[in-house]
């Protein structure tokens, strides 16, 4: 393991010394590093070499959304938290500063990494930002069985549930177990949308939150797994309004809308559901240009991939990046198992609005 770890911290510290001349020779580093893993099994990252990989990760893994300036991504270092409530506390202020009034600021957030001494933390939800799937069927349905697991650790969804509740965050570390925080209700930026040219769209209620802060993916740099490191770009305006919005297993807008339009919903063969997803991607860039919050489109998007795709494209190897496990996957969806051990049962009890810890 000890072996492992030694030739992929020289890789990525040789790639920073070639981006860094300016941090001097690489030697003194190496040799830095082999003796502090020799003792502990791992090492620290440098600030320096935490942004660089960080940025690096963001870039590479192609989750980078077009017109973003990776070089200058905000990189929160705040790899000294490892308790559940400090966590979700700056998860909270990620959202805060990510969301900047609409003029959506990509940022990185990295927690305690895992090491021999023991592992770091890690949040369960997919994004910062889901909404609660209803046993009556209302809701995201994508979430309809995490809604229900975290209810069972104790969430109490609101006397009067809405199609757009947003869910707790689960914070799980391995001395805590999973812990609940519900996210304050101001941090929580929304776009209500209208279309351009349909007056009765806005009666349809639809909305959706304006940043995309994607939570249980962890990020390798060098040998080091963060399995808490929250970022963002912004939404590409498809994802809300053809995946989340359109799609029959989250909220299934099309069909309202395709009825809305009188179409033909009877056969499918008739596209009814091309043209109401149309319809709702209007609808979805329309909404956010209006109210001034940060979006991009499909086309622009895809120009921006195939251009990376030609000019950046390298072998993934062991270079930096985000790497979703199987395992957080069906976290994100199913509401456990845990990453750890049970805990006792008093450890999953919802905390109080987490506006009380920031």
């Amino acid at each position: 393991m000890t072996a492992d770890i030694l030739d992929v911290a020289e890789a990525f510290l040789r790639m920073f010394h070639i981006a860094h001349p300016e941090a001097g020779a690489v030697g003194p580093r190496l040799a830095e590093v082999r003796a502090e893993i020799d003792a502990t099994g791992t090492y620290r990252h440098t600030t320096p070499e935490l942004n660089y990989g960080a940025r690096i990760a963001l870039r590479d893994s192609g989750w980078c959304t077009s017109g973003l300036p990776w070089r200058r991504l905000k990189v929160r270092d705040l790899r000294g938290l490892r308790n559940a409530a400090a966590v979700a506390a700056e998860c909270v202020e990620h959202l805060r500063l990510a969301t900047n009034g609409g003029r959506i600021r990509p940022l990185v957030t990295v927690f305690a990494p895992d090491s021999p001494g023991g592992p770091g933390p890690c949040v369960w939800n997919e994004q910062l930002v889901r909404y609660a799937g209803h046993p009556d069927g209302s809701g995201d349905r994508r979430y309809t069985a995490f809604t229900e697991a975290v209810t069972h650790l104790g969430w109490r969804p609101p006397a009067m549930p809405t199609a757009f509740d947003p869910l707790p965050i689960v914070v799980e570390t391995a001395h805590e177990g999973p812990r609940l925080f519900t996210l304050p209700g101001d941090v929580v930026h929304e776009v209500c949308l209208e279309h351009p040219d349909l007056p009765w769209f806005g009666r349809l209620g639809l909305r959706w939150h304006s940043v995309p802060v994607i939570t249980n993916m962890r990020m390798d740099i060098g040998g080091v797994n963060y399995p808490a490191a929250p970022f963002n770009s912004w939404f590409v305006g498809s994802e809300i309004g053809a995946r989340s919005l359109g799609d029959e297993h989250a909220y299934g807008a099309a069909r309202q809308v395709a009825e809305a339009l009188g179409l033909d919903t009877s056969t499918e063969r008739s596209l009814w559901r091309d043209r109401a997803v149309v319809e709702l991607n209007r609808a979805v860039l329309h909404s956010f240009d209006l109210a001034q919050v940060t979006i991009t489109d499909h086309h622009a998007e895809s120009r921006h991939r195939l251009s990376w795709l030609r000019s950046r494209q390298r072998s993934a190897g062991n270079r930096p990046a985000f790497r979703l496990d199987h395992a957080a996957a069906h976290r994100a969806r199913a509401g456990g198992p845990g990453r750890f051990s049970a805990s006792p049962a008093e450890t999953t009890r919802p905390h109080p609005a987490i506006a009380e810890l920031v």
